[in-house]
């Protein structure tokens, strides 16, 4: 179904989870579907009176929720799917202990230190025949170079949002994120690496520098933007709300996620800076001490599946890995709404690899620069 309408049945959709078991929530508590269960803070179950349970963490609006129902029904297996709000806060909140997750789906960096850190385990891909299914161009990829750990789940870039109604003229350049022009107008993302990730891009740098000083120039740039007032704030999902409502002009998010935006709000766009971008990866983990391996693993096969693809890229708008439902998605578009594909928007969603060749992956950054990001973010004060 069309995202918007999807987010008019998510109601709807809960009740209907509810029925079946379900439990859907934040990381900082809000749920729907099912009740939680309390079990003295930690989020996941590990018990359900014998049944088979899954406990998932995955990212906000990044699932077809009917697909959740339907893995239910079709493997018995109770699904406690619980949602965070970014690499960091899911990594903090694994290292604290706060969680008993069984399958993640973490971004590229992320896994790269996940796996530095033995927090997840290899798997065993004879029970993931889907793998199969997963484009060449995305396995072997830095994160995961031997293939041992990760089946990736959706792919793609990182740029700037903008309201044409709003703004004058075409945005081009990261420029616009620390300019006068746009002063109180825009949103910085709310995380380390992608805000210090697109000052590196503008001052000419790799996205996986660690030299302190280039990484200072970065800082120095968003901290000189912040202190003119540039910024009307720090944001992840609250995006959504703030550029479809037009109370901001300029936003830096995923492609995926303004193809959502743009639904309900024409007014809308989505570049590629000319200086380049960057594109990513998010892949399903099993935590080291999952305690539900075979679940996640059918869990796995599942949303790997062409037909699982398909729906999802259909709901979520970001691109699946899975090539049979690349290449079929424009005439499953066609066949479910009577119409064509706006190839400019699919583009959008799985640009060409032209156009990754402009973009850079990230890679997980030692500690000692780990470190150095996490002390700036804080003196930013934002």
């Amino acid at each position: 179904m069309k995202k918007l309408t999807a987010l008019t049945l998510a109601c709807t959709l809960a009740a209907s989870l509810a029925l079946t078991g379900c439990t859907i929530e934040r990381v900082d508590g809000t749920s729907t579907g099912g009740s939680s269960t309390d079990n003295g803070g930690s989020t996941g179950n590990t018990q359900t009176d014998g049944k088979r349970v899954l406990n998932v963490c995955n990212w906000g609006e990044y699932i077809d929720l009917d697909l959740i129902q339907e893995f239910q029904e079709k493997t018995g297996i109770q699904v406690n799917y619980q949602t965070a709000e970014s690499n960091e806060s899911l990594y903090s909140l694994l290292k604290t202990g706060g969680a008993n997750y069984d399958v993640i789906c973490p971004s590229d960096y992320m896994i790269s230190q996940l796996i530095e850190e033995d927090m997840i385990q290899k798997l065993n891909y004879d029970n993931i025949p889907n793998y199969e299914k997963i484009g060449d161009q995305f396995k072997g990829l830095a994160f995961d170079p031997n293939n041992e750990y990760t089946v990736p789940y959706t792919w793609g870039t990182l740029g700037i949002i903008y309201n044409k109604a709003m703004v004058d003229g075409e945005i081009t350049s990261w420029s616009s994120l620390y300019d006068d022009a746009n002063k109180g107008n825009v949103l910085l993302i709310n995380n380390s690496r992608d805000a210090f990730g697109n000052a590196l891009i503008y001052l000419g740098y790799s996205v996986n520098t660690t030299n302190e000083d280039e990484i200072r120039q970065a800082y120095d740039l968003i901290a000189d933007a912040n202190k003119r007032g540039i910024f009307q704030g720090k944001v992840m999902d609250e995006v959504f709300n703030k550029m479809e409502q037009g109370n901001a002009a300029i936003a830096t998010y995923y492609a995926g996620d303004y193809l959502t935006m743009y639904e309900v709000n024409p007014d809308l766009a989505y570049v590629l800076p000319e200086e380049g971008a960057n594109w990513f990866v998010d892949a399903w983990c099993i935590l080291k001490n999952a305690q539900h391996v075979s679940e996640a693993e059918e869990w796995i096969n599942f949303l790997a599946s062409t037909e699982s693809s398909l729906a999802n890229m259909d709901y979520i708008w970001y691109a699946s890995p899975n090539t049979e439902a690349l290449e079929q998605y424009p005439e499953y578009y066609k066949e479910t709404y009577g119409e064509d594909l706006d190839m400019d928007l699919y583009n959008i969603m799985a640009p060409s690899a032209e156009v990754l060749k402009k973009c850079e992956n990230y890679v997980v950054l030692p500690e000692e620069t780990r470190n150095l990001y996490n002390d700036l973010w804080i003196q930013l004060g934002l």
